[in-house]
């Protein structure tokens, strides 16, 4: 054995081992029925694309048309969709207990109504019974982005108020042909920023903006109406589902029904009066927007204010219909910004000029364009301020942390930084716990390197490697996987190598 592998085999012994001592907690501090586990979505994992009568995804169409930085695709991803079996064999041998996955749609009922194609159902079938049979819970998502091109052709997908009845019928299907297996069901991925992505900054598909707020020129699009219009019709479709499933599925297949938000902590740039009302601004609008409907009826009163009569209200009828429909919050975090006020423009506005808000990953930087930070550096503390915020604000319903991970142009199997990561967050969501936060879950993303939907193949995140520029895309387990599997397995009770034994190793090797 070389001098390099005899040094990762004990890097990945001793990560496997080491974390009690280095985290201060173990697996058997969280709640038994706390679940830990990963995550991918199907456009970023599936692939075959074309095959067994999927039909077009909006990602497909934006990809085709070279909108990505690196003019990268989803048509073959990480493959998921032939090497489902190896990768739930991975699952079982990390540890996990629950994996989170999104159906797409687009396999599912390629016409976006209609037809169930059984091709996509025998799939969806064939890997939820595997992670069944594995004994790994089974977390779906029904919409990760990922609307049918067709839809989009036909009335505008989320814009139109007929996605409410086409997304009620889909999901009745998954629920009646899945759900005697699914433990949790998330109606829609990131549901604010995703109408920001895909109907302001133009970062998503179907990629409409207008000037001057779009990433790129766009050909179609109203910045400062559409997102908002998007937003309602999404609520009103989770609503829809929500009360079906109730009525409908809840009683025989005691499963639940959220839905996830993009989620990030803002903190004040100072400690002024101003800075500090932009700060919990911030919040209401990233939040608020979402949660506050269907918490309590209506919208935030400042977006109220601050949007007017661009943000459609919703009737009598429709505020008790989206009030309560939520079994549990599911959010995605990454980092936290600090946040300034800025004054609201009086010209057209879309957003994030709404918001009137300044923010940057941290003290000393300028303040960020359209889109997240691009270096915001790591942060557990914002993740447990942002589970305690939603305990306060909106009733201490059931929270899971859906996505969590770090991005990194590095392909290498040494992925420390990833651990450090990772295990903070962990520890800030046991802290907020304690304090009172009810939190049920916590999933890595992404279990395994995907196409990320910001970045292409340009990040990675996953705990295990996949190698793109081989078409068989074959998985190598990370340093951090190692690490998750010995945190889960062994409750980070023994330590299979010593810190001495590594640093004796990297003498030898250097």
């Amino acid at each position: 054995m070389g001098a390099t592998a005899f040094l990762y085999l004990l890097l990945s012994l001793w990560v496997q081992g080491a974390t009690a001592a280095d985290l201060g907690f173990t697996r058997s501090d969280f709640p038994r029925e706390f679940v830990f586990g990963a995550g991918t979505s199907a456009y970023q994992y599936e692939g075959a694309v074309a095959e067994d009568g999927r039909s077009p995804s909006s990602w497909d169409t934006f990809t085709h048309a070279g909108k990505m930085a690196d003019k990268s695709t989803g048509d073959v991803a990480a493959d998921g969709y032939h090497k489902y079996m190896e990768d739930v064999k991975l699952m079982f041998e990390t540890g996990l207990e629950a994996y989170r996955f999104s159906i797409s749609w687009s396999r599912l009922i390629p016409n976006g109504r209609g037809a169930v194609n059984p091709k996509g159902l025998e799939y969806y079938n064939n890997l939820i019974d595997e992670l069944v049979n594995h004994g790994i819970q089974v977390h779906i998502t029904l919409h990760h982005v990922d609307l049918p091109q067709i839809l989009e052709d036909q009335y505008g997908g989320w814009l139109s108020p007929k996605i409410v009845e086409d997304f009620t019928a889909y999901a009745d299907v998954c629920f009646r042909e899945f759900g005697n297996r699914v433990v949790s069901w998330t109606t829609i991925d990131e549901i604010n920023i995703g109408v920001i992505g895909s109907y302001d900054s133009a970062l998503f598909p179907p990629g409409r903006c207008s000037d001057p707020f779009g990433v790129t020129k766009c050909t179609t699009g109203d910045s400062s109406i559409e997102p908002y219009i998007a937003a309602k019709n999404a609520l009103m479709a989770h609503a829809s589902v929500f009360s079906l499933y109730r009525e409908k599925y809840q009683h025989k297949q005691k499963g639940i029904v959220g839905i996830n938000i993009y989620s990030y902590w803002s903190y004040p740039l100072t400690n002024a009066t101003v800075d500090l009302e932009a700060t919990q601004r911030c919040k209401d609008f990233l939040y608020g927007w979402i949660l506050g409907p269907l918490v309590f009826g209506d919208y935030p009163q400042v977006m109220k204010k601050n949007v007017g009569s661009r943000l459609p209200p919703f009737t009598k009828v429709q505020s008790e219909l989206i009030k309560g429909s939520l079994d549990f919050i599911g959010i995605n975090h990454y980092f936290s910004v600090y946040v300034n006020d800025r004054p609201l423009d009086t010209g057209v506005r879309d957003y994030k000029a709404d918001m009137s808000v300044n923010s940057r990953g941290s003290r000393t930087d300028p303040p960020a364009g359209q889109g997240p930070p691009t270096d915001a550096p790591s942060d557990p503390k914002g993740l447990q301020l942002a589970l305690e915020y939603l305990k306060e604000t909106y009733g201490n319903l059931p929270i899971y942390v859906q996505e969590n991970g770090m991005g990194s142009a590095d392909d290498s199997l040494d992925d420390t930084g990833r651990i450090g990561y990772l295990s903070s967050y962990m520890g800030s969501t046991l802290k907020a716990m304690r304090n009172g936060a009810n939190v049920r879950g916590y999933f890595a993303w992404a279990f395994m390197d995907l196409f990320e939907l910001l970045s292409g193949y340009q990040s990675r995140y996953g705990l295990y490697r996949v190698n793109f520029t081989d078409e068989r895309r074959p998985r190598e387990a990370r340093l951090s996987a190692r690490w998750y599997s010995g945190f889960l397995k062994h409750n980070g009770t023994t330590a299979l190598a010593s810190r001495a034994q590594v640093n004796q190793a990297l003498n030898l090797v250097s």
